[in-house]
């Protein structure tokens, strides 16, 4: 098969209503090693293939990576908890990343501290699998099970920072996410519960009995569900405050254990 051209491309994407074409169209090129992988790339995407998945990998936090279908691709807004976590860890020995998907914020973690111990887990077989390759070269372990109970008995009281990207879309809302999400990605990793809050109020109860004394809790939530989730953190025993971005449309709840 003949190389393809990127106009050519271009239009394609473009008219199957890819609204970044270019960008798209670009990427889809230079990670295809030959035509044909290029042309079965196009066709993915038309069918409505997130564009991560197309490519087997993300760009997060300044890392590639890697994705694979049935697991929750890392957004870009995330990168402003991660930050928060890194102004904050500075000195960390013991990172815990729960609900951990592709290991996106665990690796973002690692690659920004001086080389702490690093853990996560995901209850999502699929995830496991994904994240155990992305924190492989960080020396990262990656637990199977369900949050806490997932993780060893010797980390509790040890953890420095504790990260958990729980779902928090309401029940009843995950109908109107975008096919791309709603249809391609885990629903593990998308439904909260009635108000979308229930994993989260999970992790805010058991938290402090993993973390260290002065250690943090950050989670990313909604702006509408803030009220409700900042009690949560405080019946379960950490002070808390709210750190939002405006341009990456970003809410992030950091607790400390008293």
């Amino acid at each position: 098969m003949p190389p393809l051209s990127l106009p050519h491309v271009v239009l394609t994407l473009r008219s199957a209503g890819c609204v970044f074409a270019e960008d798209e169209a670009e990427l889809i090129l230079a990670t295809a090693r030959t035509s044909d992988e290029a042309a079965a790339m196009i066709d993915r995407r038309v069918a409505g293939l997130p564009l991560e998945l197309v490519l087997g990998w993300a760009e997060f936090h300044g890392l590639r990576v890697a994705v694979e279908p049935g697991v929750f691709v890392p957004r870009r807004r995330t990168e402003f908890l991660i930050d928060q976590a890194v102004a904050l860890g500075r000195g960390a020995a013991l990172v815990v990343d729960l609900c951990c998907g592709s290991g996106a914020l665990g690796a973002a973690l690692a690659a920004a501290l001086d080389s702490p111990e690093l853990h996560a887990a995901d209850i999502d077989p699929v995830a496991v699998r994904c994240a155990r390759r992305n924190l492989a070269p960080y020396g990262g372990r990656v637990h199977e099970g369900d949050l806490f109970a997932a993780l060893p008995d010797g980390l509790r009281g040890r953890v420095d920072i504790l990260t958990a990207n729980v779902p928090y879309v309401p029940t009843e809302e995950v109908a109107l996410l975008p096919s791309e999400a709603r249809d391609h990605e885990p629903l593990v990793a998308l439904d909260g519960g009635f108000d979308g809050l229930d994993v989260l109020r999970r992790v805010t109860a058991e938290a402090s009995r993993w973390l260290a004394p002065g250690g943090f809790l950050l989670v990313e939530t909604s702006e509408g569900q803030v009220p409700a989730a900042l009690d949560a953190f405080t019946r379960g025993g950490l002070d808390v405050r709210l750190s939002a971005s405006e341009e990456l449309y970003a809410t992030v709840l950091i607790g400390v254990k008293r």
